[in-house]
């Protein structure tokens, strides 16, 4: 069985960095996860240097990684919060626009100052103007399985969510456990009312580890029909509104999981383990893949 991954390090695990990382860096780690075997990689955030200034070079990351995207057959994706956002996406050429709400009033109003019903309203126009392009689009939503700010999230309203979205058109939908507060039994549930509204080839797992749940949230969706899943190398990542909240999924963990499930990737655990090792060096920060440590000291043997 194939399980698609789709690597979010550069845009998810570096946005909150609080000292702005290099360009070249950016599509060094790129380059470097492309050749690994990565296929779907989340580029950057098309959004106001202003609100988040690590991604202010995005469109000089994907232009630049582009010619080796090609040449790979990887495909692209950035995060587009409106129509300003969408052309710097046309400008980029990316296979694949992001929109994104959430399952909890509060944090849509923290998060992108607009209710979520708001938030639908405003990517109307986007979603328009990518499917006339031909360009996929992805419906992520944070919170679904807790909000930092109102606690327990019901399945109802993800559901509400994934609807509205679906009549906007999206091809995909991300159920993101934003501060990684989700566990295995509830995860499974929830998946599985996912499946009565939405086809569940085309919903994608993204967890976060602040509780060291995801590998098991991973394993929950795997059993409910889930085999698309999100993941950062090295773990990089977290949530500025939840004080505590931990990194994204790390990519080498993910794949050392699945492959140690039987299941294919198409991406080789070694060299992102590497690429994991080399990222953290130069963030000056400890590895936050538990997998990609591991490797990394048995090859310094």
């Amino acid at each position: 069985m194939q399980i698609k991954v789709l690597e979010v390090g550069a845009r998810d695990g570096l946005q909150n960095e609080p000292n702005f990382v290099a360009t070249q860096i950016k599509v060094e780690l790129l380059h470097q996860l492309i050749n690994a075997g990565v296929k779907h990689i989340e580029a950057a955030a098309f959004v106001s240097p202003k609100w988040v200034p690590q991604m202010a070079d995005g469109l000089a990351v994907v232009q630049s990684i582009w010619p080796d995207a090609q040449a790979q057959g990887v495909k692209i994706s950035a995060l587009v919060p409106n129509d300003k956002g969408m052309q710097t996406a046309i400008s980029a050429g990316v296979h694949e626009v992001v929109i994104f709400s959430a399952a909890s009033e509060t944090f849509v109003q923290k998060n992108i100052n607009c209710s979520i019903e708001q938030s639908i309203v405003r990517f109307q126009p986007v979603v328009q103007l990518a499917k006339s392009l031909g360009k996929r689009v992805r419906g992520s939503i944070s919170c679904c399985l807790g909000c930092p700010y109102e606690g327990e999230v019901s399945v109802a309203t993800v559901l509400k969510v994934i609807k509205q979205m679906q009549v906007l058109g999206v091809d995909e939908i991300d159920i993101a456990d934003t501060i990684g507060v989700g566990a295995a039994k509830q995860v499974q549930a929830l998946m599985q009312a996912v499946s009565h509204v939405f086809p569940i080839e085309r919903v994608a797992g993204h967890f976060h580890d602040t509780y060291g749940q995801a590998l098991a949230n991973v394993a929950a969706s795997l059993h409910a029909g889930v085999n698309v899943f999100h993941s950062s190398v090295a773990g990089l990542g977290g949530c500025p509104y939840a004080k505590g909240a931990t990194g994204n999924l790390a990519t080498e963990d993910l794949l050392y999981f699945l492959h140690g499930m039987g299941l294919q990737t198409g991406i080789d655990l070694s060299a992102v383990a590497q690429t994991g090792a080399w990222i953290s060096q130069h963030l000056g920060r400890p590895n936050g893949s538990r997998a990609g440590a591991a490797l990394m000291a048995k090859k310094s043997y």
